[in-house]
């Protein structure tokens, strides 16, 4: 058989930046939102479904701080490209406390705000597990790199930002419902939807994970024999 064409520099630039776009992409929604909400406080307009917030401020607007650059800049963290310059290491030095910011404020506004409509208990307590769980794949994210290993930290970094984003997935979890019911979710529903964004993502972030493991166990004899069985 012919061999394959390698591909081209365009075509792998191409493919370095499509996930980190996919997850800009994915962000959009909750980060617009945020910057609305924010504007609303600062100016004493608050939007609708934002007067919960009007009494004390400071923990949702430090949230909002603290998850519009970690989302955007988090993405660019996992563009193969960047990671080989001095670009990650600078970044993951700011992420580290913005993430740890927002998930902290997280579960500082679990506990001080009241709940929205169709919130429940069930939502109340993954909301607890996700900001704890983000806080602490942080933390060993950042141990792990410490001890120079890498693929630990990689590991860590990545289920921190998958829990993160969780409020993405959850605008896509939650379409269904406003196109083909509409109004406010029941308890029962809200968590369902909830959970759902939560654990796709994190079932993604392990994906990949196991991906990259299974990908960096190959020897490089082995990955020569897997290219030249390829073209073959």
């Amino acid at each position: 058989m012919t061999p394959a064409t390698p591909p081209t520099r365009s075509t792998r630039a191409t493919r370095t930046f499509v996930g980190p776009t996919v997850l800009v992409a994915l962000a959009v929604v909750p980060v617009a939102a945020g910057v609305i909400r924010l504007a609303g406080l600062m100016t004493g307009q608050v939007p609708a479904g934002g007067m919960r917030f009007a009494d004390d401020p400071l923990p949702v607007a430090l949230h909002i701080a603290a998850v519009i650059p970690y989302s955007l800049l988090g993405a660019l963290q996992f563009a193969p490209a960047l990671r080989r310059r001095g670009w990650h290491r600078a970044v993951g030095l700011l992420l580290v406390p913005l993430g740890l910011l927002a998930a902290l404020t997280g579960l500082w506004m679990t506990q001080v705000y009241p709940w929205p409509a169709g919130d429940g208990e069930a939502v109340y307590v993954m909301r607890l597990v996700v900001g704890a769980g983000m806080t602490f794949s942080i933390v060993r994210g950042t141990a792990s790199v410490r001890r120079h290993d890498y693929e630990g930290h990689g590991a860590w970094m990545m289920c921190a930002y998958a829990l993160g984003m969780g409020a993405g997935t959850q605008v896509l979890t939650h379409l269904p419902w406003f196109v083909f019911i509409g109004g406010t979710p029941d308890e029962a529903s809200r968590a369902w939807m909830m959970g759902l964004g939560w654990a796709i993502n994190a079932a993604v972030a392990e994906y990949f994970i196991r991906t990259r493991l299974k990908a960096e166990t190959i020897t490089p004899p082995q990955r020569a024999r897997t290219a030249r069985l390829s073209t073959t």
